[in-house]
């Protein structure tokens, strides 16, 4: 396998977690799950995001999830999120994932609370000392901590960050962040607005659909960052009833019920996350139905 000389770049799947009937971790499965994705034409995978539901694995769970990834597919195709309270912690898990092999990581500001800019800088320069490239997060939504093109672009000039994914939702944003920051690399962080990102010059998609329908997503990606819109365009419309739901609160859920519906192991989320309710279930089977039918895949 060769090296990547980005392991940011391209489709990096955050890879939802097979769990067990008791709930724990099926690492023989997400193995499983990693290989499959690359062989599937993906670029590389994501564990340990909120897809991943980091936040309610043990600390061994964590660090074990990163190895398995990194034992399945190679540590230049595995980016780490090292999400943290503290960012003496977050540098914890960016050394663990060093030890482990990957070469990037993948880090939210702090989000215990509604942290400023100083805060912000100080954070993401603790997490580089662990000496690998490190993809900030931008998620305003959930953590009401907002990276402005402005603050990635200070983050990028003093060499704490490589790349942003970026989940805002606001496109708008690429453009102000190319003037800015020419040489930090856009990644599309929202599965529905993939096409309008790779428009604007992204490097990469942190995805989560590809768990359930990796070869479409790949195809979409591939065509849209080619400039080939005649392929793209259909493609993503065919597909946004289900991207559409990675922005959703409920997206872990969905996606692994999506994952279910196409022969994939999607199963059960660990509390405090529910299953869904039968409005939403019965969505997300209608749309997972509609785009099997079209073939796919």
């Amino acid at each position: 396998m060769t090296t990547r000389e980005h392991p940011w770049h391209g489709v990096m799947v955050a890879t939802a977690l097979p769990l067990d009937g008791d709930l724990s971790v099926d690492y023989d499965a997400y193995a499983e799950h990693c290989r499959w994705l690359v062989d599937s034409g993906c670029d590389g995978v994501v564990p340990n995001g909120s897809l991943g539901e980091y936040q309610t694995l043990s600390p061994e769970e964590r660090a074990e999830v990163v190895r398995v990834a990194v034992a399945a597919v190679g540590g230049d195709r595995v980016m780490p999120g090292i999400a943290a309270y503290g960012a003496l912690e977050a540098r914890r898990w960016a050394e663990q994932a060093r030890e482990a092999g990957c070469r990037a990581v993948m880090l939210l500001p702090p989000n215990a609370y509604r942290a400023d800019e100083r805060t912000v800088v100080e954070h993401y320069r603790e997490a580089a000392r662990a000496g690998l490239p490190v993809v900030a997060y931008n998620n305003p939504v959930d953590t009401k901590v907002d990276l402005t093109p402005a603050l990635l672009a200070r983050l990028h000039a003093e060499g704490l960050i490589a790349a942003v994914k970026e989940f805002s939702g606001d496109v708008r944003r690429a453009y102000e962040l190319a003037e800015l920051a020419p040489g930090l690399d856009l990644l599309a962080g929202a599965d529905d607005v993939l096409l309008e990102l790779a428009v604007a010059g992204a490097a990469g998609w942190v995805a989560g659909y590809p768990n359930a329908l990796p070869e479409s997503c790949v195809a979409l990606y591939r065509a849209a960052t080619a400039g080939d819109l005649a392929t793209a365009l259909p493609l993503y419309r065919a597909l946004h009833p289900l991207l559409r739901w990675d922005s959703r609160t409920v997206f872990v859920q969905a996606i692994k019920a999506s994952m279910d519906l196409a022969g994939r192991r999607g199963g059960p989320c660990r509390p405090p996350r529910l299953p869904l309710t039968p409005q939403d279930e019965a969505a997300v089977r209608t749309a997972t139905g509609q785009a099997l039918a079209r073939g796919l895949r």
